[in-house]
């Protein structure tokens, strides 16, 4: 339970610290005094989100200290689970709010996560707010509240252990075959390169090769032109230097040094004479092959056609055909996987619908013993003739079941149920949700209720069962309401007034424990305002007397 709250530079809060009881304890003052910051307090240390203005104005900050004790088992194995120490099943949660942003955390004065004093403040304290009437109005929380009453968690457990499975699989499926979609296109792909290059059947260096040809038949008249003038050109210097030959040999008994160079002269010419016989020969095997020509130009064409559309060079273009041959084969489709997977998915999608059902039945059963105890409590809350009924409704499967659960009332007798948002008013819905709050009280473990402003838009006889019902509730449970009511505020063990004034042109909010003079004062104001009669008072006094004996 919540033993002491220290609060100090929480906006009009200066210091206070709050002792409390298993019991019953009720907030009272004026509108504007500060029970709302009380309640931000307490929300402070259970993880809530925090505002740098709520930094009492010239502070560097605000810091919120809980103690807690009689620590329940659920809070001691979180704890462990931690590695948070707890001595005599008691701890202290800490939240400092900075001024210029931010906030710290500590669980024993050790520094910890929002999240941790979050998942520990779930465990310890359960709040309900005007706010939280919102539940109620809205259907989306109607199965939460329905599944928290039920309190056996097995089915669902069962369930979504399932469900998460099937997902799971689900998922790995959709994986494969969006993969073996991949396959298919890169498949398609290399098959299109391949019969593309493939047909076109390049060969190693056939691209130098035409580019040799091309330029040998696209200039063959030339070749033969120049090969033919050249024969015929050494032909007539075959003549000069058989001339020169016969010249010399008249000389050759009178000048003995044309025994040296007669020889040479002789070579010259029989080298001219094969030279020009190459020449006339290569010259007669040069044809023009127009045909020829344009099967070159058109081949050439298909392989600058093939290296622009693969945005590569002729080397790569070979690369890329033997690269798709051994890619493609490479390629698996993962058939029997996804057969496989298919089938668990089929089983698992059959369990999940069988668990499904196990679910929505043992749902279907809460759901007419949570209408028939909901009921008791209306009755007891003075709304003897609201009927609650569970509508189930059966969806697709979703992490929380197939079901969604709607809440609808009957106000009179002989009205057809309809839902709560249509027909019901503030102060009906207040003590719905009492009756709520009440009956989910009996099945979880939370130690701490806080209610603030249960009360709203409700008065008289209904106002005295509110607090009747809250006391009950604090026999098991520890019980904080913040109220405007004296029909509640007689009711609790302990009563704390809420007072704000100015102090050195400061406005301080102060927390006071009243004693039972005091709450006669207390209880006396807010039944007549400022300055109660003396018959006010009195019958504040017999009220108090009557219930605290």
């Amino acid at each position: 339970m919540l033993e002491e709250l220290y609060i100090e530079n929480l906006a009009v809060i200066e210091k206070a610290c709050i002792s409390f009881k298993q019991a019953f304890h009720v907030f009272t003052g004026e509108t504007g005094a500060g029970k709302s910051i009380l309640i931000h307090g307490i929300q402070a240390v259970l993880g809530q989100r925090v505002s740098k203005d709520w930094v009492r104005t010239g502070c560097k900050y605000a810091s919120i200290t809980a103690l807690f004790t009689n620590l329940p088992d659920s809070v001691i194995y979180l704890l462990s689970e931690m590695h948070v120490a707890c001595e005599e099943r008691q701890i202290t949660l800490t939240r400092e709010i900075r001024a210029d942003g931010g906030s710290i955390g500590r669980i024993n004065g050790k520094t910890a996560t929002v999240s941790n004093l979050k998942e520990i403040g779930l465990l310890l304290i359960s709040i309900h707010g005007q706010h939280d009437n919102q539940i109620l109005l809205n259907p989306e929380y109607h199965l939460q509240v329905l599944d928290e009453f039920g309190g056996n968690s097995e089915f669902l457990i069962a369930y979504q252990e399932s469900f998460r499975n099937l997902q799971n699989i689900a998922r790995e499926l959709k994986k494969l075959k969006s993969e073996q979609q991949k396959r298919q296109q890169k498949k398609l792909i290399l098959q299109k390169q391949i019969q593309e290059i493939g047909a076109l059947n390049p060969k190693i260096g056939e691209e130098e090769e035409l580019e040799n040809a091309l330029i040998q038949a696209e200039n063959s008249e030339r070749i033969i032109y120049h090969l033919s003038n050249s024969a015929n050109a050494l032909d007539n210097e075959n003549n000069n230097i058989q001339n020169a030959i016969q010249l010399l040999q008249e000389i050759e008994d009178v000048y003995p040094d044309m025994q040296e160079i007669l020889p040479r002269l002789q070579a010259c010419l029989i080298e001219l004479q094969d030279i020009a016989e190459d020449l006339q020969n290569q010259a007669e095997h040069v044809s023009i092959d127009e045909m020829k020509i344009s099967q070159l130009r058109q081949r050439y064409s298909a392989i600058s056609q093939a290296k622009k559309q693969f945005f590569c060079d002729f080397d790569e273009l070979l690369h890329i055909y033997d690269n798709a041959i051994a890619e493609i084969n490479c390629l698996e489709e993962n058939s029997d996987k996804i057969a496989a997977l298919e089938s668990k998915k089929a089983e698992l999608l059959a369990d999940v619908t069988e668990k499904a059902k196990a679910l929505s039945d043992y749902r279907e059963q809460t759901g007419k013993f949570f209408s028939q105890r909901v009921a008791e409590e209306l009755k007891f809350l003075d709304m003897p003739n609201v009927i609650l009924t569970v509508q189930q409704l059966k969806g697709k499967l979703t992490i929380q079941g197939r079901d969604s659960v709607i809440f609808l009332i009957s106000a009179n007798k002989g009205e057809t149920p309809k839902p709560i948002s249509k027909i019901a008013s503030g102060g009906e819905l207040s003590r719905i949700m009492l009756a709520l709050k009440s009956v989910i009280a009996d099945r979880d473990k939370i130690p701490t209720l806080i209610f603030d402003e249960i009360d709203t838009g409700v008065s008289g006889k209904a106002a005295q069962k509110i607090g009747v019902k809250l006391r009950e509730i604090s026999r098991n449970r520890q019980v904080l309401c913040v109220t405007h009511l004296s029909q509640i505020a007689v009711m609790a063990n302990t009563h704390y007034m809420i007072e704000k004034h100015d102090e050195q042109d400061r406005t301080i909010t102060q927390v006071h424990l009243l004693d039972f003079d005091g709450r006669v004062q207390e209880i006396a104001r807010i039944m007549g305002g400022e300055n109660p009669s003396k018959l006010m008072l009195e019958n504040a006094r017999e009220e108090l007397k009557f219930f605290q004996e």
